[in-house]
């Protein structure tokens, strides 16, 4: 049998190799990396941000380093940052993409928690994907005849095309993002592998199932090139339909494997209906409670997303990284962004079909976007939220390669084609340096971002919680109130779109204690409380105010009866807080009930066995008591202790 295995067109007349040799191109395999790692060098200075605590900094396995890598290969990726079992399944489905924690464990042991180095990583490999994008491209246009000797300017200006484009600046700007980069550079380099394989049997099958599998563990997006290669074998190549699917088995192979090991860490489940609007934005408010959409109000809302996809491919702006409920309201079919979404999608769907056997790289590019967007549709199975920048990431390509090859096609020059591509290049390279800016910090991109998704619960808590955490920090009282009043605000919004949100209660809970507005404080923990009772942090901040409340009541107000009230409630949360025991034993002493005290310096004394001012206090109840041998006993301690203490300064 004759190596060459698939029935081809002739090529064009300018081959592949000339081409690539030539003085320009032969510089492309370094001009392509350099410019997405260029566009995204403002990025090196950057915090960690967004869900990078979750993979990263505050994931118990990747912080150990090598020593964390079971862990990680051994549970769902999120058990590392919620630390019990279970809680990861909150999120629809449950999620095993252990390739980039592992990367970042690894990274962890050499370098610590060192930002730097990830978006060091994350712009190279987005380069290197921007390389191989060209490569593949390159490679199908070899096979057709369409393009001429102007074949390669289209698989240039898709691949830069692809490396500016500002919709994909969630995926590289942000840390955890990685997964998306490394999938697809996984599921593009196993398909080149393929092609290779189509010509030399049994050189790269192993290879090709080996990097397809390693695409998987890092997303599982990676599956719909399941499709995609039969799609280009067949298109591009000529090949049969049996024979295409035949070629892809390595691909088939690899994604088996992953299946079985997803499956034996997580079991077999591809999303519930979780009943909390953060993790299923198809939920509305019946009365107090909340229902799912109905199917038509679900499959309307799903299509408006789509559509928006389609506008934020063409037109990228304003971007936001949250289209959590209510950003993307409940949409109908009777609404006219839903209507002209669903005639648009048919209209792709008809010139996939029409193009099948007229234009195929038309028929191509959007039966790739169409295939691509599908897995995070949630049309096949749920994702947990409405839809995000970050899911156009793998799909973008088809629309990269569309652009050129309509402008290239309609103006019929080369020149012509290759300035509109450049413009356009020109602003989404301006739009991305620009937009990286916002990922500095999580400070700075939620207080953002909650401009453009001004009715996201999900970012209006979170800005609330970014302004509340660092308004302590603020050295000037009005600039810090000022602060704190617009986290409440933010979280009196989230609450009002999503009334059952207990974290948003718990934030404003903390707004409110730094504004020193004790009684508001307690409702909103008490609410937050009442949502979940089991709710450590709010159980713990409820104890702390009770507690400050208190003093209070008793140094400013001079209500101790007030106090002790409020005290025996912190108290009852946290009996082994020492200051709230300390705080009571005071107050029962000032009321001269000196015997009621006691127990409680005595508690302090125990809980911080090295503070010499427990046992002072403790020495002063046994001898208000007329307990002169206690008395002695304890102050005896206090000044090995502390020999200055009780002393006149």
């Amino acid at each position: 049998m004759s190596k060459k295995k698939i029935k081809q067109e002739p090529v064009a007349p300018v081959s592949q190799a000339a081409v690539v040799n030539s003085s320009f191109w032969s510089y492309i395999r370094w001009i392509l990396p350099a410019l997405g790692f260029l566009l995204y060098a403002n990025t090196l200075g950057h915090d960690y941000t967004q869900d990078d605590a979750i993979v990263i900094y505050d994931n118990m396995y990747t912080t150990q380093g090598l020593a964390g890598i079971p862990g990680l290969l051994s549970k769902d990726t999120f058990h590392g940052f919620f630390k019990e079992e279970g809680k990861a399944k909150l999120v629809s489905g449950g999620r095993y993409r252990p390739l980039t924690p592992v990367m970042f464990a690894i990274e962890y042991q050499l370098f610590g928690k060192n930002p730097f180095i990830g978006h060091l990583i994350n712009a190279l490999l987005y380069g290197l994907l921007g390389w191989l994008v060209f490569l593949l491209l390159s490679e199908i246009f070899t096979f057709r005849t369409d393009f001429k000797t102007h074949f390669q300017f289209v698989a240039l200006a898709a691949a830069v095309l692809f490396l500016v484009h500002p919709i994909h600046t969630e995926a590289v700007a942000n840390i955890k993002g990685r997964d998306e980069i490394v999938s697809m550079l996984g599921a593009i380099g196993a398909t080149l592998l393929v092609l290779k394989e189509a010509a030399n049997k049994g050189k790269y099958a192993l290879w090709a199932f080996l990097v397809f599998f390693l695409a998987l563990m890092s997303k599982e997006n990676a599956i719909t090139f399941l499709a995609v290669l039969p799609l280009i074998l067949v298109y591009f190549y000529n090949t049969r339909w049996g024979k295409a699917l035949q070629l892809t088995l390595p691909l088939f192979g690899g994604a088996l494997l992953f299946i079985l090991i997803r499956t034996a860490v997580l079991g077999f489940d591809l999303g519930g209906t979780p009943m909390e609007l953060m993790n299923n934005p198809f939920l509305k408010l019946n009365g107090e409670v909340y229902v799912p959409f109905t199917a038509g109000e679900k499959m309307a809302t799903i299509i408006y997303t789509l559509g928006k996809y389609l506008m934020l491919l063409v037109f990228p702006h304003p971007l936001t990284h949250d289209y959590y409920p209510r950003h993307i309201d409940i949409m109908h079919f009777s609404d006219g962004p839903v209507v002209i979404s669903l005639i648009s999608y048919l209209v792709l769907i008809g010139l996939a079909v029409y193009g099948y056997k007229k234009d195929r790289v038309l028929s191509f590019s959007i039966l790739y976007f169409l295939i691509t967007i599908s897995i995070v549709s949630n049309i096949v199975f749920p994702i947990g939220t409405n839809m995000s920048e970050r899911f156009l990431f793998m799909p973008s390509l088809g629309f990269c390669l569309l652009v050129p090859y309509l402008i290239y096609k309609l103006s019929g020059s080369g020149k012509t084609a290759m300035m509109v591509v450049g413009l356009i290049s020109l602003a989404f390279a301006a739009k991305t340096f620009t937009r990286n800016q916002v990922w500095v910090n999580d400070f700075t991109l939620f207080t953002t971002d909650v401009k453009t998704s001004k009715n996201s619960a999900k970012v209006l808590n979170a800005a609330g919680g970014a302004l509340q955490t660092e308004a302590p920090k603020e050295k000037d009282v009005n600039k810090k109130n000022q602060m704190l009043q617009q986290a409440v605000t933010y979280l009196n919004e989230a609450i009002k779109i999503h009334p059952t949100y207990k974290n948003a209660y718990l934030l404003l809970g903390n707004s409110y204690y730094f504004l020193n507005d004790f009684d508001k404080s307690i409702a909103a923990y008490k609410k937050s409380l009442a949502l979940d009772p089991d709710f450590k942090d709010a159980t713990n901040n409820l104890a702390v105010v009770y507690r400050d409340a208190g003093r209070n009541a008793g140094e400013k107000q001079n209500n101790i009866g007030l106090a002790e009230t409020l005290l025996l409630q912190s108290y009852q949360l946290n009996p082994n807080d020492a200051e709230t025991n300390r705080l009571l034993g005071i107050a029962y002493g000032i009321s001269g009930r000196h015997s009621l005290a006691i127990p409680y310096f005595e508690r302090v004394t125990k809980l911080d066995p090295k503070n010499a001012a427990a046992y002072q206090n403790l020495s002063s109840a046994y001898k208000y008591l007329g307990d002169e041998a206690n008395a002695a006993k304890y102050r005896n301690i206090a000044v090995s202790l502390d020999p200055n203490i009780g002393q006149a300064k």
